[in-house]
């Protein structure tokens, strides 16, 4: 539990002008925590831009600072990737969400790189300092079970359960989908799994691949709106957004078993639709692609429930923070 005294201010950090999913889950968080009688604001790090705030944004109606306000009442809220920010503040009380493992990783020498060259260095200082998963005065927010399961591996005796959802305008644009428009289509995302993707491609010649690629979202939805199957062997760093768009978007979503999609608690598909990126079950793969092509609305309807937990997301969201920051 995060106590929250009348005046405290939330601080969520993210980086400007950047639309991937990490910033949009960060955004929808402070306009969450601000409907939900909090006093939140975003705070943009890395490059000095007159509007920080992404147009894609503009719809959350976040309010942002330039500066934060060092003091015990208050709260600091970085994602994983940006855990290094928390060594510039002495007083106020900080959290990480952690919307993914991998990327917290991957990101290290990256803004190794970054600092060398300048970057971020009026925000980090000197020091690039790492978060030491030994710090029991760091509260850590999991966004999936993954990640939270990763944090107790580490030592983290109190993790908090903190997820994220799709907004409410996507899944009302998309819940209606008319099973008469699908097609025949496998789309797949080739930033994820691509590796293990082209040996399915390769052997399933009579099937029809479409990547998601050079789209923008709008192109993405009408391209899951016409697919019967997304497949994602990707590595899963945190609850991804697409395979749950496509499931809105009435697809068969098939995963391998790296990361989040190993656990039925962020992927709660059928392990039917599960497999492991060997070579041994590209066969077993591609015949389960032909089944849902064959059988569409038999299998469709086997994702029923994974379409309801994606709809009570955001209720369960706002559940979540009231749990977690608690009012004095």
């Amino acid at each position: 539990m995060i106590e929250v005294f009348n005046g405290s201010k939330i601080y969520v950090v993210c980086v400007p002008k950047h639309t991937t999913g990490g910033p949009e889950l960060l955004h929808q968080f402070v306009s969450k925590l601000n409907m939900l009688g909090y006093e939140a604001y975003m705070y943009y790090v890395g490059e000095n831009i007159e509007d920080p705030v992404a147009e894609q944004y503009k719809k959350y109606n976040v309010k942002y600072v330039t500066e934060i306000e060092d003091k015990e009442r208050n709260i600091i809220i970085v994602p994983e990737v940006l855990t290094m920010i928390l060594s510039n503040y002495k007083n106020i009380r900080k959290a990480i969400w952690w919307l993914s493992i991998d990327n917290y990783y991957f990101s290290i020498e990256m803004l190794k790189t970054r600092l060398a060259n300048g970057k971020l260095k009026a925000f980090l200082g000197n020091n690039l300092k790492y978060f030491d998963f030994n710090d029991d005065n760091v509260v850590n927010l999991a966004q999936c079970k993954y990640i939270s399961e990763h944090l107790k591996k580490k030592g983290i005796k109190k993790v908090y359960y903190l997820s994220d959802y799709l907004n409410r305008e996507f899944l009302k644009q998309n819940l209606g989908n008319d099973l008469k428009n699908k097609e025949n289509i496998v789309a797949y995302n080739p930033k994820k799994g691509l590796e293990f993707t082209k040996k399915l491609i390769k052997a399933g010649k009579h099937i029809r691949w479409v990547p998601i690629k050079d789209m923008n979202p709008e192109e993405v939805i009408q391209l899951l709106k016409k697919s019967k199957v997304y497949i994602d062997f990707g590595n899963h760093p945190g609850k991804d957004r697409i395979p749950r768009e496509a499931a809105i978007c009435k697809c068969c979503v098939i995963t391998g078993r790296k990361g989040s999609a190993n656990y039925y608690e962020d992927v709660p598909i059928d392990d039917s639709f599960k497999f492991q990126d060997d070579e041994s079950n590209i066969n077993t793969i591609l015949d389960r692609i032909t089944q849902c092509f064959d059988n569409f609305e038999i299998e469709m309807e086997k994702f029923h429930k994974y379409r309801d937990i994606i709809r009570r997301s955001e209720m369960e969201f706002e559940e979540q923070i009231v749990d977690i920051f608690k009012i004095s």
